[in-house]
């Protein structure tokens, strides 16, 4: 049997009769080296326009009616893709949730739902690979699933990418292919940026930090799924699917780490009440000497600094910033260690920093200091107490793992 391939068509891609043939056509042509899942948006403009006229009609409209609406785009336009490759010669198979063939299965919350992945998997092994085997070309509806409780739900913003790379993982594809209106992913916005370049690669932690910054073309919720030796690719029907951005890597569910070495809690008084203007000669200090600034924060009269330098260097740090008349005053705590919550399931899991920091203070651990970065937790807690700390917090997160699995 060849490799899989998943392609997703984007709404800007399907934009009227001649995109949908255009589509179909290149299609077509990838036949020749994979056997195909499709995975389709709706045509361009669609969604928004559902959208728009259902809050009009109520603005007050229930989720899982405005489920039902918003669904209708999708569902129309892998209904048109499906005859659209058909006029091609390709037997494609429309999979819809009307039909036998829907693998998707969610939990009960609607406009963004979660899916469940074994009970995606077993479907997809069950109701899609046949027809790949047998030559076919399943046309799903992108962004929709069904609840446990047979009700429509859509999965949110960036939902058919999520259908996607989902169904890549479940059915074991080589490569995942999300067609744009662009040809990757840039360095920066090329709107905005005037010598922005598309970047060849990027790891799946790199691809969530730029998503969660504000980068728009893939949501962070879709690369939860990647898995494996499963390949993401960003590209467009110009690049034939085979240049743009390639995505690899896979994100752990949750993961419990320390930091090496010991840390030191360095507090900064400002003389001007600006403690964002003493960042810069801060951070270069800090560079200077070879430490690793883990966090910092800055507050009106104040920055806070969590950093591996060694308390030696104090003094040098009191020239530059006190005695150079920037601060006022410095003060450092030592003997810290920050321990490290990451992983996808962070954004499913509600209330997990009051699962994280519960059962330190059950021990009575003192936190001193809690910050979130992108998907992750970071907890700073004396030396001593360190080894203990991590130990109650992974111990309480694998109950939440074994919840939610």
């Amino acid at each position: 049997m060849k490799n899989i391939m998943v392609v997703k068509l984007g709404g800007s891609v399907l934009q009227d009769s001649r995109a949908l043939e255009r589509a179909a056509s290149w299609v077509k042509d990838l036949l020749k080296e994979y056997g195909l899942v499709v995975v389709v948006s709706a045509l361009k403009g669609m969604t928004d326009e559902l959208l728009k006229t259902a809050k009009d009609v109520n603005p007050d409209i229930r989720p899982d009616m405005l489920d039902e609406i918003l669904a209708m785009g999708e569902r129309t336009s892998a209904r048109l893709f499906t005859a659209a490759l058909n006029r091609f010669g390709v037997d494609a198979v429309l999979v819809d949730p009307s039909n036998e063939y829907w693998p998707i299965i969610t939990d009960d919350v609607h406009l963004d739902a979660n899916p469940i992945y074994h009970e995606t998997e077993k479907r997809c092994k069950e109701k899609l690979l046949p027809l790949i085997e047998a030559g076919k070309v399943p046309v799903v509806c992108g962004y929709i699933g069904v609840s446990t409780s047979g009700k429509i739900t859509t999965l949110g913003r960036g939902g058919s990418d999520t259908t996607a790379i989902l169904l890549g993982s479940c059915l074991n594809a080589a490569e995942v292919v999300l067609i744009k209106d662009v040809e990757g992913i840039y360095s920066g916005d090329p709107d905005k940026v005037s010598k922005a370049e598309i970047l060849e690669t990027l790891d799946v932690d790199e691809a969530k930090l730029l998503t969660e910054g504000g980068a728009k073309i893939i949501h962070s919720k879709a690369l939860r799924y990647l898995s494996g030796d499963l390949k993401l690719r960003i590209s467009s029907m110009e690049g034939l699917g085979k240049s743009g951005t390639v995505i690899i890597g896979t994100l752990p569910k949750l993961e419990v780490s320390r930091h090496p070495a010991k840390v030191t809690m360095i507090t900064i008084l400002s003389r001007n009440s600006d403690g964002a203007s003493m960042v810069k000669p801060v951070v270069e200090f800090v560079q200077k000497h070879n430490g690793e600034i883990l966090n910092i924060t800055t507050g009106e009269k104040s920055i806070i600094i969590y950093t591996d330098l060694d308390t030696k260097l104090i003094d040098e740090l009191h020239k530059e910033v006190v005695e150079s008349g920037m601060g006022k005053a410095i003060s450092f705590f030592e003997g810290l260690s920050a321990i490290s919550v990451s992983g996808r399931m962070l954004e499913t899991s509600p209330g997990l920093i009051y699962k994280v920091v519960a059962p330190l203070a059950q021990r009575g651990i003192n936190i001193y200091g809690l910050v979130t970065i992108s998907s992750s937790i970071r907890i700073f807690v004396s030396a001593k107490d360190a080894e203990k700390a991590a130990s109650l917090v992974k111990a309480n997160l694998e109950v939440e793992l074994n919840e939610t699995n």
